[in-house]
């Protein structure tokens, strides 16, 4: 069995979680041990499989065996249920296992990281800092939020960007680290204390998801005037209206390869998630007293959208494929 400071655990091997997993445990040298949970067995099964020429890769069955064991426990999680029972809970919980062993072999607190990844309400994450502030082990744990930007293909290609908060700013060193195995060093970002990282991904999301409406608007306004979308894109991209929608993810299928609306909207950011994080974002607006415009009516888009057998659960940029397939009321 490998040292704490050997040992790196992660949990939550979803679509994001997965990749990033075997990044990081391509970017670890071979003297560290990877430990993995999650509930699919099959996810761990496979995930064992695809890293065995990467490094060791162990199985562990809760967040309470995996701070026990590493002293950096990353979660990519999917929601604020998950989150809670990942580290909060008295009998499985992270914050359980590190107040009951929070030393190492020769007696000498250990300094651990725990990091979750995913876009999580504000107010849970604050909520697990503040158990966390008020824990046995908090003079030894360091918190931080750090979620990502750059979907699934980000995840996969380990280009992925974060954004940390945290209050204990000395530990950054080491969460850039970490998170650099799994992304562009220079698009980890710290934001600020503890919270300001799901701040910042919420407002970005916020803008993305009117982003990805706006885009599929004019490029279908295009398509529906018989122009040239291919070289319509082009001359975005060069000028003005030029976004990360039009230049990375484009939504008209075949304008550009290996995206998913070249794959019939398959593999993408799903369409649920992005209502979900433009509602996170529109929520936040709300509690700080910011007026907005545009998160109502796209909100109303994407519900109407997913309302259709046609277009659940497919990449968000299926938006265009609804507005190119509905008459104008």
């Amino acid at each position: 069995m490998s040292a704490p400071d050997k040992t790196v655990a992660f949990i939550g091997l979803g679509v994001m979680g997965y990749p990033m997993a075997l990044n990081l445990r391509k970017g670890l040298d071979s003297a560290h041990t990877l430990l993995i949970c999650d509930v699919s067995t099959d996810a761990l099964t496979r995930f064992q499989h695809d890293a065995e020429s990467q490094g060791p890769v162990e199985i562990v069955k809760s967040g309470y065996e995996a701070i026990q064991r590493a002293d950096a426990v990353i979660t990519m999680l999917p929601d604020s249920n998950a989150v809670k029972k990942v580290y909060l809970d008295s009998t499985s919980g992270i914050l359980a296992g590190a107040e009951s062993s929070l030393k190492y072999d020769d007696g000498k607190p250990a300094d651990k990281l725990i990091m979750e990844c995913g876009t999580i309400e504000t107010s849970t994450i604050l909520e697990v800092a503040k158990v966390t502030s008020e824990s046995a082990a908090s003079s030894h744990l360091t918190f931080v939020d750090a979620p990502v930007s750059g979907g699934p293909m980000g995840a996969q290609d380990g280009t992925l960007a974060f954004m940390a908060g945290m209050n204990n700013k000395n530990a950054y060193s080491r969460v850039k680290g970490y998170l650099s195995h799994m992304g562009k060093p220079d698009a980890i970002f710290l934001c600020g204390d503890i919270g300001a990282g799901t701040a910042f991904k919420v407002i970005n999301n916020y803008l993305s998801s009117i982003t990805s409406l706006a885009a599929s608007e004019a490029l279908n306004i295009g398509t529906k005037m018989g122009l040239d979308v291919a070289l319509l894109t082009d001359v975005i991209n060069v000028s003005g209206g030029q976004c990360w929608v039009t230049s990375k993810s484009n939504p008209v299928p075949g304008i550009q390869a290996n995206v998913p609306s070249s794959r019939d909207y398959e593999g993408g950011f799903r369409i649920e998630l992005c209502r979900k994080v433009l509602g996170m974002g529109s929520e936040l607006a709300e509690m700080v007293g910011a007026r907005t415009v545009l998160d109502k009516p796209t909100l109303q888009a994407f519900d109407e959208a997913m309302g259709d057998e046609r277009y659940k659960g497919k990449d968000a940029r299926v938006v265009y494929k609804w507005l190119n397939d509905s008459e104008k009321k």
